[in-house]
């Protein structure tokens, strides 16, 4: 029988292994002067917040362009570092609950 939760947790390792692939093949200025809105600030009021220029910064960062990537949001030098290890993270934990990678075994402390 076909476990739902394995499924999911392969659907979701999926996802993250997909995710900065398909952010590299799009190009490093797709969200800067696109017809594509992803926020709802700029969508419902074309007002753009602190987020318009961190998706655009992260995404520059994500192709190595650093100069445009300040340009846009100087958190991005932070944030997009810190993105990368909640992504290493989550992909581990997927990962080890998949049976891709095994768990480290606890040693036993001898007294």
């Amino acid at each position: 029988m076909f476990n739902r939760q394995i499924f999911f947790q392969w659907a979701w390792l999926s996802l993250l292994i997909l995710t900065p692939i398909v952010l590299w093949i799009l190009p490093s200025d797709f969200f800067d002067g696109s017809k594509v809105v992803l926020c709802p600030s700029r969508l419902f009021f074309n007002v753009e917040c602190l987020g318009c220029g961190m998706t655009r910064a992260v995404m520059h960062l994500h192709h190595l362009e650093i100069e445009d990537a300040i340009f846009f949001n100087y958190g991005s030098v932070v944030v997009y570092p810190a993105l990368g290890v909640i992504w290493l993270i989550w992909a581990v934990k997927a990962a080890r609950k998949t049976g891709i990678l095994k768990t480290p075994k606890e040693k036993n402390p001898t007294t």
